[in-house]
């Protein structure tokens, strides 16, 4: 989608648009470790607040935001929406009441325009959707479902880079060793880096 967030600039622009929206917390240690279990365990959802529908919907609109590529799986693998529930869970109750009415506000975008739930319809109107709420959310006082937006995509972020696929496969941590000697990337001569995994001419 055009306005989707691309890999190597989410973090970079994890502030940009969210003005005065009232952002997700980040996960506590015992949300983290829950988090953790969750993915390791690769069992269905043991959902906390959302419900199956919504977190369907959910699914759908973080795989939206960080789709799977090339060079690693995207949100949906990386049980973002799982992370969701998680931060739902242990938001405050004015927090997590706003949020789910964007949630519910989204579907009924999608309604009006599509004649379907955001889950149903299809990935070029997602797209379009999506499109039309980026434009927005930068606006001095963005919409509540452009609100929403922000909100999501910076939490989708937040739960995607703390995810095992995040961590390891899409930003490739090693975590601590001791290095004989630092080589660079290595995408000269029209190859892609071994190391990196850096695309050549990217």
């Amino acid at each position: 989608m055009p306005n989707a967030l691309s890999r190597r600039s989410a973090l970079k622009r994890l502030g940009g648009g969210a003005g005065a929206v009232m952002l997700l917390p980040w996960l506590s240690e015992e949300g983290v470790a829950a988090f953790d279990q969750i993915q390791r365990a690769k069992a269905s959802p043991a959902l906390r607040v959302l419900s199956q529908s919504q977190y369907t919907t959910v699914d759908v609109l973080v795989e939206a935001i960080i789709p799977a590529d090339e060079n690693s799986p995207g949100a949906r693998e990386a049980r973002v929406a799982d992370y969701v529930d998680l931060l739902l869970s242990e938001a405050e109750d004015s927090v997590k009441r706003t949020w789910l009415e964007g949630l519910t506000a989204l579907d009924a975008e999608s309604q009006e325009r599509f004649g379907a739930p955001f889950a149903r319809v299809d990935p070029v109107q997602i797209d379009e959707l999506l499109a039309d709420l980026s434009r927005g959310e930068r606006a001095p006082q963005p919409t509540p479902l452009e609100a929403f937006f922000v909100t999501t995509k910076q939490a989708t972020i937040h739960g995607y880079y703390t995810s095992e696929i995040g961590i390891h496969k899409e930003l490739r941590y090693k975590g601590n060793q001791i290095l004989a000697e630092f080589t660079g990337c290595h995408t000269q001569d029209g190859t892609d880096c071994p190391l990196c995994g850096q695309k050549a001419g990217s």
